[in-house]
């Protein structure tokens, strides 16, 4: 029994790690997000003539304004869609880390029982 509660404790902290991941995750996405919706908003304020430079390693590169606004528009959709992916995770991660503390505890709770009862019998 002491085996399958350390089993089961060590399965505990792998949910929780991934869960702590995946928030970790979320959070640069919401980032990730803010910043490409200020760029998107700022690119709405700018005249179609206007010169949009594109940093690309060390180099800044010229860009014209429908292919800017095009590859923010595309990479916005792409984070709300890794956003809705990691949210997914999340409520399943919590799910199961919910089930696998309540299996812990009952084996805890059992555990308890076993070494009183082994006591009280000495």
């Amino acid at each position: 029994m002491e085996a399958r509660l350390e089993a089961l404790t060590s399965e505990y902290q792998k949910i929780q790690k991934d869960l702590s991941n995946a928030i970790e995750s979320r959070q640069r996405l919401d980032s990730q997000l803010q910043e490409n919706e200020v760029v998107q908003k700022e690119f709405k304020l700018l005249k179609d003539d206007a010169n949009i430079y594109k940093l690309i390693g060390p180099v800044l590169v010229k860009q014209d304004k429908v292919e800017a606004t095009t590859n923010v528009d595309k990479r916005l959709e792409y984070i709300k869609s890794e956003i809705q992916r990691v949210e997914k995770q999340l409520t399943d991660l919590n799910e199961k880390s919910e089930k696998k503390k309540l299996e812990v505890i009952e084996l805890q709770k059992a555990y308890q029982d076993q070494i009183q009862k082994t006591s009280a019998s000495s």
